[in-house]
């Protein structure tokens, strides 16, 4: 009877474990580089924000990079993600997530998935989280990594940013994480009253403003250059 009472015993141990998360950082080998990364690049440079930080701390950067690159992955720079298409400074992305203001109930509209990092952190601190991206093969990866790291507020979507995503309007935030030459009306139009856009505007391939837009009224928009920054171009079919 004894080695049949220690099996059960043991099932019920094991049975009483609790389930491990998709994103369960316990054993993360980047764990103490992701700390160092938040510390040196980002509250250091005035990012102050509690939920942008501890988004930043928790999101596997690593995860959202080419496997090749994982070693690099939360250096003070963009890097590529194949298609043309790059993963924002870390720096750049606490900047973009702290303008928006979001609060535990915001519902917020990303154009440009590309690697999933953005949506992700967006997901720790918002109830909803909408991302759409151009090219199909990012998307698809994206995807599944938003799935693997525990993502599930997040619905992602194949298709063209430029026209946002008029199903889940109004936004309270807006997020466009490549460069558009000029403001795209159905963003503006998506955006709720009172809600906040942010957005590189400018050439692509050079010098781009960063803009802070805040829709006070239907045809009422008040625009704030917040900094110079180079991004990708949005792209379109």
């Amino acid at each position: 009877m004894r080695p049949a009472t220690v099996t059960l015993l043991t099932l019920l141990l094991v049975w009483l474990q609790p389930a491990t998360a998709p994103a369960d950082m316990t054993n993360d080998p980047f764990g103490a580089s992701r700390k160092k990364m938040v510390a040196t690049q980002i509250r250091s440079r005035g990012v102050s924000d509690p939920a942008v930080l501890r988004a930043m701390e928790d999101v596997p950067r690593h995860l959202f990079v080419p496997e090749k690159l994982r070693d690099h992955a939360h250096e003070d720079r963009p890097l590529a993600i194949g298609f043309g298409q790059t993963i924002s400074q870390p720096y750049v992305v606490a900047l973009m997530t702290k303008l928006l203001d979001l609060t535990e109930a915001s519902r917020v509209l990303e154009v440009g998935t590309g690697s999933g990092y953005q949506a992700a952190i967006l997901s720790r601190i918002a109830k909803e989280v909408f991302s759409v991206e151009i090219v199909s093969p990012l998307h698809l990866r994206a995807k599944q990594t938003l799935k693997e790291t525990g993502c599930t507020n997040v619905t992602a979507i194949h298709r063209d940013g430029f026209f946002g995503w008029k199903k889940h309007a109004p936004y309270d935030a807006i997020i466009v994480t490549c460069a558009a030459e000029s403001v795209p009306p159905p963003l503006i139009q998506q955006l709720r009253i009172g809600g906040v856009m942010c957005i590189p505007v400018g050439p692509p391939f050079r010098v781009q403003n960063l803009l802070r837009i805040t829709r006070r009224a239907k045809d009422d928009v008040r625009t704030e250059v917040i900094s110079q920054v180079r991004f990708v171009p949005l792209t379109r079919p």
